[in-house]
């Protein structure tokens, strides 16, 4: 290969190798940028774990107020039949029960919504710290203990890795997904 053509090769060489080089910077640049913005999401999430306060009280009024309509329906209709018969022959008895019924179920219902807000915020807890250990690539359970994160939700969270055969990254690579078999 003659000189004129050792140069040229070489020249075409650094201009590949400078056109990838800076394709590499910006993707590095928006990986970057993008584990930024995870990370950010993630130190919200487990900052503001669960529903708002708004939101819980919105869920549980609408939730008892679905209750609260249907006994509503159930004692219209038995006031309806006793002026349909003229009988009020055990109408006073039957709305007696159907309260009863309506208190023990809306207390059933307002300790469900307490144990769903309570499933969520731990939910957002193990979430938070999981993307944060793949985002850094530290234990999520060093990384629970050093934020004061009890270790049941660090057990469960475990157990979760484990089993799981997906697994996400993001680097200086970019992002990153994988099998385990």
């Amino acid at each position: 290969m003659g000189r004129g053509a050792q140069a040229q090769t070489q020249q075409m060489i650094d201009q590949q190798l400078s056109q990838q080089n800076a394709m590499n910077q910006q993707i590095y640049g928006s990986s970057q940028a993008l584990g930024s913005q995870a990370s950010a999401g993630f130190q919200n999430m487990l900052a503001n774990p669960g529903y708002t306060q708004a939101e819980q009280s919105a869920i549980a009024n609408l939730s008892q107020s679905a209750l609260s309509s249907s006994f509503n329906a159930l004692a219209q209709n038995a006031a309806n039949r006793a002026a349909r018969t003229r009988n009020s022959a055990g109408y006073g008895e039957l709305i007696d029960s159907l309260a009863r019924t309506q208190g023990q179920d809306q207390a059933n219902l307002a300790q469900q919504d307490q144990i769903a807000f309570a499933n969520a915020s731990r939910s957002d807890t193990l979430s938070a710290l999981s993307g944060l250990s793949g985002l850094y690539g530290t234990d999520a359970g060093l990384l629970g203990r050093a934020l004061g994160v009890p270790a049941q939700l660090l057990d469960a969270s475990a157990r979760n890795a484990q089993s799981s055969g997906f697994s996400l990254g993001l680097g200086p690579g970019g992002l990153s997904f994988g099998l385990r078999g």
